[in-house]
């Protein structure tokens, strides 16, 4: 475990207001003895940032959406940057979403830091200039509890590893057993209750749609250096088990545990040692339980189907995917388009936005940006047509 002259590992916190950084500020507070919080990070100077900073004595803050020159922040992308370099940290913790922190993670990644990643965006828009960048084992560490349940199943499997398949697991959601036409009844309300995790608005509509997971599969794939037929999921309730991997010999790994952040949290800030997450964490009873798996429903649920297809294309269509969605979610939580509409404005938006493969970061960022910017005019038209 790299520490400062401490003896204490120092971390940076990316996101450090949502409810990732929680969990992982909630492990550093468990572990005071072997973690320091050297930096903080979020979009704004809110009042929870500074009370935060003021707990764990960080050196630094920043806020990115702030103006240049507020006090007592660094901003902006620059102001990430310099967190990620500084010679005061030695892990980076991507715990925010969009794509704000790419420029910031390319960098802890150049400088050699341990980085831990919960950041999907970041390697579905960004993968082919983020993963080369990554310079030793270990050195970038899945933190959604999925890919993280993944690579811990690698682990001990060697260089070639010989993996035919992975699965990520889905808890199938608020509507999971819903018919279709139940399904064009849903409310915003109703998508934010989550049956497992507690999570934003943007990530806990993605999870009732399953566009999350699709979004997933497409991370996974790059994270891991697999191929689009080589990466699915399996919808299996209770969120007890994350991911599971075949290798060529029929053998399966999976990792089992209590739907906990802090515990994911946990194994990337002490790998290859493990601690326990925090005084309260709640691990599984040893008891029978019933484990089911089922595969997800692409008629009722459409949206993993069309991540899959973007996954397949490459190129643009991972970029134009999230840009689409996050404007179709929007748009939804605003009441200005139906729940099942979601999907289908994405799906409209990859068919009607070809874009060459990206050669660089600007011209993925701006497949992105297109994505958002025809998923927009595709909403408009759905408004027009309701009212």
């Amino acid at each position: 475990m790299t520490t400062g002259g401490t003896g204490r590992k120092r971390v940076a916190v990316i996101g450090a207001t949502g409810s990732v950084g929680s969990a992982i500020l909630s492990v550093c507070r468990a572990h005071p003895d072997e973690v320091e919080v050297r930096a903080l990070a979020a979009r704004r100077p809110s009042e929870k940032l500074r009370m935060l900073s003021r707990e764990f004595e960080a050196t630094m803050l920043c806020a990115h959406d702030a103006p240049r020159g507020t006090e007592g922040f660094l901003t902006g992308p620059e102001g990430l940057v310099a967190i990620a370099e500084s010679p005061e940290v030695d892990q980076v913790l991507f715990a925010s979403s969009g794509t704000a922190a790419i420029p910031a993670l390319q960098a802890a990644l150049r400088a050699g830091k341990e980085v831990s990643l919960a950041n999907k965006e970041s390697i579905v828009v960004a993968g082919p200039w983020v993963i080369p960048l990554v310079s030793r084992p270990d050195q970038l560490r899945p933190l959604d509890s999925e890919h993280n349940a993944i690579w811990q199943c690698l682990h001990g499997e060697g260089e070639g590893r010989a993996v035919r398949s992975i699965r990520l697991t889905a808890s199938g959601g608020p509507f999971r057993t819903w018919t279709a036409e139940e399904l064009k009844t849903v409310t915003p309300d109703m998508a934010l209750k989550h049956p497992v995790w507690a999570m934003g608005a943007k990530i806990t509509i993605d999870s009732a749609t399953l566009m999350n997971k699709g979004i997933e599969l497409i991370e996974a794939m790059f994270l891991f250096g697999l191929e689009p037929a080589q990466v699915d999921a399996l919808v299996s309730p209770g969120s007890f088990v994350h991911g599971l991997v075949e290798f060529t010999d029929g053998s399966v790994k999976l990792l089992a545990a209590t739907p906990d952040m802090r515990l994911p949290a946990a194994s990337c800030i002490f790998w290859p040692e493990r601690r326990f997450p925090a005084p309260d964490f709640a691990p599984p009873l040893l008891v029978p339980r019933t484990i089911s798996f089922e595969a997800p429903d692409p008629v009722r649920f459409p949206a993993m189907r069309i991540a899959r297809t973007a996954m397949e294309r490459r190129g643009a269509y991972p970029a134009l995917l999230v840009g689409s969605d996050e404007v179709a979610v929007d748009r939804f939580l605003k009441g200005q388009i139906g729940f099942t509409d979601i999907a289908a404005v994405v799906e409209e938006t990859l068919e009607s936005c070809p874009l060459p493969a990206p050669g660089s970061l600007e011209e993925a960022l701006f497949a992105l940006e297109e994505g958002r910017r025809r998923a927009a005019a595709v909403c408009d038209g759905l408004s027009r047509c309701r009212a």
